[in-house]
């Protein structure tokens, strides 16, 4: 094993609370394993993740914000990042590609983890978006020293990502 590669920071991006699980959670836990630093960026907060009427949507994204921590430290994940987006409402906008791209200048990854927006099936908004997004902050925003000029004034570089992979969604 390169023992230098294993070393290196690793952002997961997820649309939601619970999907990186289902996505990637076996190969992001074992790269936690062999010691990489593994950061879970979430970009909504789940709050309409339910099928009981008698869910509060407050009480809904509280718990599975809960539940979210639970499983990082279940998976030896060095931090767990939550943007707080409404479920069923991420866009394609400034202040996600903002949030996003900061991410990746204070973590420095070498390897990005998302949901893939190009596989050709029906799909919820919230999961092409993040994938969508991510890929672009990835690539150029993230990178250009002009994207974002204040992170510049905040002590954030350009970072250039080596490698990124895609995970399958419903």
């Amino acid at each position: 094993m390169d023992t230098t590669r294993s070393m290196t920071p690793v952002l997961v991006v997820s649309p939601h609370p619970d999907d990186m699980e289902s996505g990637a959670g076996g190969t992001v836990a074992n790269w936690a394993a062999q010691g990489r630093k593994v950061v879970l960026l979430v970009c909504t907060n789940g709050d309409k993740g339910s099928s009981d009427l008698n869910m509060e949507p407050q009480v809904l994204a509280a718990t599975r914000e809960q539940e979210q921590r639970n499983s990082a430290e279940v998976l030896g994940l060095s931090e767990v990042v939550f943007l707080g987006f409404p479920d069923q409402g991420l866009e394609d906008c400034y202040e996600l590609r903002e949030k996003i791209s900061r991410q990746i200048r204070i973590h420095r990854p070498e390897t990005v983890v998302t949901v893939d927006p190009n596989r050709p099936y029906i799909r919820h908004p919230d999961h092409y978006t993040a994938g969508r997004v991510t890929l672009n902050c990835v690539f150029p925003f993230a990178r250009d020293i002009h994207a974002f000029p204040e992170h510049i004034k905040d002590g954030l570089e350009p970072h250039k990502v080596r490698e990124v992979y895609l995970w399958g969604s419903p």
